[in-house]
């Protein structure tokens, strides 16, 4: 009777043993598919970055830019009598500060004051009580 049992047992326990062999050849087979899809999608992104880069090359290219360039943009060659003197050129455009005023971006940063509350959610810390029973009075709880 005991070895009856004990052949049961061993029969049990190679059974399960084969179920997670099986198991095991499973999940192998699944990540070698999803793998191999892996590889395949890298692949096709590879050969999609290369195809772009062709066109840029081609979009790129300074003769098709020559090209659009004479086509649709009505530039001229330089003539000489583009050229002036020195003397030609316009007076100076008059300043719009004096020399001797003070500077305003300077006047600005001096008068900045310091703000009253460190951000616009959180109440300085000898103000926290105050805001705390402000707070509880009006019915809000969060803080």
């Amino acid at each position: 009777m005991i070895l009856r049992v004990l052949n049961l047992v061993v029969i049990g326990a190679l059974v399960l043993a084969a179920a997670y062999v099986y198991r095991i050849k499973f999940d192998s087979t699944v990540q070698a598919e999803r793998l191999a899809r892996i590889r395949s999608e890298v692949r096709h992104e590879r050969d999609t970055i290369a195809a772009l880069r062709a066109e840029w090359g081609e979009l790129d290219n300074p003769a098709r830019i020559e090209m659009l360039a004479k086509r649709y943009l009505p530039l001229k060659p330089i003539a000489p009598t583009q050229f002036d003197s020195l003397n030609q050129l316009p007076e100076r455009p008059p300043p719009f500060i004096k020399p001797d005023s003070p500077d305003p971006i300077g006047a600005v940063i001096e008068n900045l004051h310091e703000p009253e509350t460190a951000t616009g959610s959180l109440a300085s810390p000898d103000n926290r009580d105050e805001a705390a029973a402000a707070a509880a009075k009006s019915g809000r709880l969060d803080r």
